[in-house]
């Protein structure tokens, strides 16, 4: 499992799109956001947990298509799948190695770009906190959707459509947390249903993708 890891992450490295490209998607959106509203810092601050949010879960969205594409196009999907590793264990992997190189850089890179958006000091905290702890759901429902398009030719439109909707309830709680964490109100609940999102997705999702795999490798 240590060494499939290693490799994801390495050919994430090589074949590009990762770890730069989202984190240059998530620079431009804290870049272009205030030219496009104004330079109102009130106006920004109101905005900045939502826009950031947006910001992260696109920048995930731009490399779901590689999750396992590549490992279908040169043959290797077929032999993960009939290797002594769980196909569920794979797809976890596959999941962790998406976060590490786009969840976890952007996770990093947040306050950084939070103060392109007037965000304030006291929601910087929350803002890395809510991303750690919904981002790994935005990687893993991320492949269960490309696990449902492995194999098909310009599938990256149809998984859009697919993950969008599903990454819905993780934008609603995750931008919540920081907005109520900057106007110093109660976090618990976004909260906690943020974690029980990530959590669900985890446990349940891996299993889906693995049956969806093996149809489509049919």
């Amino acid at each position: 499992m240590i060494a499939l890891l290693i490799r994801d992450l390495r050919l994430a490295v090589r074949a590009g799109g990762g770890f730069g490209l989202g984190l240059a998607f998530f620079l431009l959106v804290a870049v272009l956001v205030p030219l496009g509203v104004g330079p109102e810092g009130r106006v920004l601050a109101m905005i900045a947990p939502g826009i950031l949010w947006v910001g992260a879960l696109l920048a995930c969205l731009l490399s779901l298509d590689r999750i396992f594409a590549l490992d279908f196009e040169d043959g290797s999907l077929d032999l993960l799948a009939t290797a002594p590793i769980p196909l569920e264990g794979v797809v976890a992997v596959k999941a962790l190695a998406h976060w590490l190189v786009t969840g976890l850089p952007l996770t990093l890179a947040a306050p950084v770009l939070a103060v392109l958006l007037n965000l304030p000091v006291s929601g910087f905290g929350w803002l890395v906190l809510s991303l750690a702890i919904g981002t790994p759901a935005l990687s893993v429902i991320g492949a269960f959707g490309a696990a449902l398009t492995v194999g098909l030719k310009r599938g990256g439109l149809l998984l859009s459509l697919l993950v969008l909707p599903l990454y819905v309830p993780t934008l609603i709680f995750g931008a919540e947390v920081v907005r109520r964490g900057t106007a110093g109100l109660e976090t618990g609940t976004p909260l906690a249903l943020l974690a029980a999102i990530t959590l669900a997705s985890a446990a349940l999702l891996p299993f889906a993708a693995a049956a969806a795999i093996r149809v489509n490798l049919r």
